[in-house]
Order: structure tokens, then C-alpha cells, then sequence
């Protein structure tokens, strides 16, 4: 008896904690999207843990400071501009996710690529970001009819992962302090 009575009055404690923890992961997310949609690169990678693990169709898997280097780089370019904006945010104790659009020019193409992220947190941190979106679609915007005929396939996606991750290897051995 003297067991469930302390179930009981501890129930609404644990229920508030996990609430808390579900503001804090949002509140996470929702500076990691606002800082990207402001360009603020500095901003986003505070909201990534130490040993972040992101990955996407573009870039592949990136571990820590190349997934921090990443955001610094894409958004370092100047040339073009980037509007983000973001919704949907769905948040549990440890598991998030969220939709954001992406509107840019890659070359002299207008680009709107639409993502859906899931995201997983350790030590009120983002631990693991999965970028998902539709690589082809992405190839025919970017590249035109080279994207139409080849984005679909796998090696154009070597050929992209590829590509970006070298002009990553570059922007890293430029920025390196």
C-alpha cells in the first residue's frame, strides 16, 4: 500500500520532468532552426552535442566537428541567399522531428528542396540529425536535365556525395585555426 501511494505522488513529478525535458528539446530545435533561418551558423552548431552525428543524401554521414563545419560552410557562402523556414516540430523525451524548406540558388537555378529531419538528444543536446529529402528531385532543380535523366541513380548520388564533401575537406583545411 505504502508502495502505490508513492507511485501515486511521484507520478506527477516524473510526468512534469518529462514535460520540461520535451520544452527543453524543442526549444533546442526551434533556436537550431531560427539561427539557420537568420544564417547564423555559430548558432546552430551550440545546439549540436560534441559528438553529433548527422547525415543526409547530400553529404552522407558527418561526425562531430565535420557536421558543425557543414552549417559554417553552407552558410558562409555569401553569393546567394537562403531563406529556411520551418514547422511541425514534434517532440518526445529523447526523439524529435521536424519539416523545413529550403530556398536558394545552386549556379543560377532556383532550388526549394523540402526536408523532413528526425532528431535524437543527449545531455540537452542534438546527439543524432537525419536529414531525409528526395535527392532526385533535388538533382533536377540543381542541375537540370542532367539531374532529370541521372539524379535517380546511385551514382549520381556518389558523384554528389563526392563533390560536397570535398568542397567540405576544403572549406575545413581553409578554416582551420
Amino acid at each position: 500500500m505504502q508502495l502505490l501511494a508513492s507511485i501515486r505522488v511521484l507520478s506527477p513529478i516524473f510526468e512534469a520532468l518529462q514535460n520540461s525535458r520535451k520544452m527543453k528539446n524543442k526549444d533546442i530545435l526551434s533556436k537550431f532552426y531560427s539561427s539557420f533561418s537568420e544564417g547564423n551558423a555559430k548558432g546552430m552548431v551550440e545546439c549540436y552535442h560534441k559528438n553529433v552525428v548527422f547525415q543526409d543524401p547530400a553529404f552522407g554521414k558527418l561526425e562531430g566537428d565535420k557536421a558543425k563545419k557543414m552549417w559554417e560552410m553552407l552558410l558562409s557562402n555569401k553569393k546567394t541567399t537562403i531563406k529556411v523556414s520551418y514547422s511541425n516540430i514534434q517532440t518526445s523525451n529523447e526523439k524529435a522531428s521536424a519539416d523545413w524548406i529550403a530556398e536558394y540558388v545552386y549556379g543560377k537555378r532556383k532550388v526549394i528542396n523540402k526536408v523532413s529531419a528526425k532528431f535524437k538528444f543527449k545531455e540537452g543536446k542534438i546527439i543524432a540529425h537525419i536529414d531525409h529529402f528526395n535527392l532526385w528531385k533535388w538533382s533536377i532543380q540543381a542541375l537540370g536535365p542532367i539531374g532529370y535523366l541521372l539524379g535517380w541513380t546511385p551514382f549520381m548520388k556518389a558523384k554528389i556525395q563526392k563533390i560536397v564533401n570535398q568542397k567540405l575537406a576544403n572549406y575545413m583545411a581553409k578554416t582551420k585555426t
